[in-house]
């Protein structure tokens, strides 16, 4: 997993939810309007949208969509368990994204542009890093063990 930690418009973080969530069957219409938002009331694999004002307009599959005025705060956890992200509002539409992505949520914030490319390259190098950093250390473990031997 990766740790989030991004200043990002709500639209951004919308885009990203639908990317994730609901981009196949989102009826057009939705899709094009910014103050409409998918929610989902498992416990698991929950969206939740907290705004001033709420309108419920239908429900489709398990995603219901909501009209949302006076966006403050989007929970979401994916049906995996493996991406957990909250977006709360600092100024008007801007806001921070914290939390925890999985490789396929980087790509689809990447696609989103909740993240840019720099972000993720940064992310790139600091796995590559850590993996070069256990190898060394699994090689030092193996070469200690064989003088033990």
């Amino acid at each position: 997993m990766v740790e989030i930690d991004v200043k990002t418009p709500l639209d951004r973080f919308r885009r990203f939810i639908i990317l994730n969530t609901c981009q196949s069957f989102m009826p057009k219409g939705y899709l094009h309007d910014p103050t409409i938002f998918p929610e989902r009331e498992d416990e698991k694999a929950r969206i939740y949208v907290e705004a001033a004002s709420k309108i419920d307009l239908t429900q489709i599959r398990d995603i219901k969509f909501v009209k949302a005025m006076d966006v403050l705060g989007i929970i979401y956890r994916s049906k995996s368990g493996n991406t957990q992200l909250k977006w709360r509002q600092l100024r008007g539409s801007l806001g921070r994204v914290t939390g925890e992505a999985s490789p396929n949520s980087v790509v689809n914030l990447l696609e989103a542009g909740v993240l840019t490319r720099g972000f993720v390259n940064k992310i790139l190098r600091d796995v590559r890093e850590r993996q070069q950093e256990t190898a060394a250390a699994e090689e030092e473990v193996k070469n200690n063990n064989e003088y033990t031997a």
